[in-house]
């Protein structure tokens, strides 16, 4: 589909028609790499009342929430042009603010912001509500039946905004409802060209890349130039979802007075996560001397990136594996205690 505003590249990523379970199982779920998939979810009846504007969506999505939780909401001045992301040079907090309201009040306000324009045009996202809690009535009437384990549908509603380039440990499925989705994609070995945030004060779980794609400073961020080499779009409009597999950075901008998205989150592991455990190396490795960190990358080759198969452990006895034995719950259950007890004794 064709958006009405330039894109940071030429590249596409690949797209299908609509796929059946079997088929995703089989075709989509094991990528590597973005697809979409085009009317995935153009039978939600969401997606027909969308299709009769902004009112009509409203309305019906409000029939949905009766009875949810209030949603936090993101809310930023009409200077920020829609970007939620850090305030200042010093990175000293956010530039935007977080409230509380029934989804009543959030689809209100966002009818009586259409009316405006855009520089008089306040910035209103509730991000990643969860449909059980916030939309009871949504599951029910906008059914997915791809094999997504027991992925919680979580509902993304606001205005025009852009979502700082981020990734997500687990795989996703982005389906557009209401208005219309750019997402700018990175794989995942662009991390050292995007300038990453803080690890550790984020601003909504993920860190964050600094360079904002639809204004790249080059001369501070030189490198990120060797990223939008690699980088791919995928513009999305009502009815078409997105597959990104874990770990791929995206920035998302969305288009029109009132969007809707609903997305899906799944991992064939919902154990450790391997972002916390780089944090722990940043104390545990990072900082060792040279030659030591040599020597632990090594030890990281043998036991962790060479070792897909388990034959650093083969020698040995099954009993005696330990924390080195294939995966099981009973394996993970002993790696945390080892790691708790370990950890405690510091």
């Amino acid at each position: 589909m064709k958006i009405d505003h330039p894109a940071a590249t030429d590249r596409r990523v690949d797209e299908r028609a609509a796929v059946d379970p079997a088929t995703f199982a089989a075709e989509v779920a094991s990528r590597s790499t973005p697809i979409i998939l085009r009317g995935q979810v153009a039978h939600w009846l969401s997606v027909a009342a969308a299709a009769g504007g902004d009112e009509s969506i409203a309305r019906y999505l409000a029939t949905l929430g009766d009875g949810g939780r209030p949603l936090e909401i993101l809310i930023a001045d009409p200077e920020q042009r829609g970007r939620f992301f850090y305030r200042g040079e010093a990175l000293e907090g956010f530039n935007f603010h977080r409230q509380h309201a029934p989804l009543g009040a959030l689809l209100g306000e966002l009818l009586k912001l259409a009316t405006l324009s855009a520089g008089e045009c306040h910035t209103l996202y509730a991000n990643a509500a969860t449909a059980p809690e916030h939309l009871p009535g949504w599951s029910a009437a906008n059914s997915l039946d791809l094999p997504l384990g027991d992925a919680t549908p979580r509902l993304w509603i606001g205005n025009a905004t852009q979502t700082a380039t981020h990734f997500d440990e687990s795989s996703n499925l982005a389906c557009v409802v209401a208005g219309q989705r750019r997402f700018t994609v990175f794989p995942p070995d662009q991390v050292g060209n995007l300038y990453i945030g803080p690890l550790d004060r984020t601003m909504a779980g993920p860190p964050a890349s600094m360079v904002d794609p639809l204004a790249p400073d080059l001369d501070r961020y030189p490198r990120y130039a060797d990223a939008l080499d690699h980088a791919l779009v995928a513009d999305l409009g009502p009815g078409d979802a997105l597959f990104m597999p874990a770990i791929w950075w995206h920035h998302v901008q969305s288009f029109g007075t009132l969007n809707v998205l609903c997305n899906y989150w799944w991992t064939v592991d919902a154990g450790a996560s391997p972002f916390h455990a780089l944090v722990h190396a940043l104390m545990a490795v990072r900082d060792r001397p040279a030659a030591e960190r040599a020597g632990w990358r090594a030890w990281f080759d043998h036991y962790i990136f060479d070792d897909e198969a388990g034959a650093a452990a083969a020698h040995l006895p099954p009993a005696a594996q330990g924390v080195l034995g294939p995966a099981s719950a009973d394996r993970t259950e002993r790696i945390r205690n080892y790691l708790l007890t370990t950890l405690a004794r510091r």
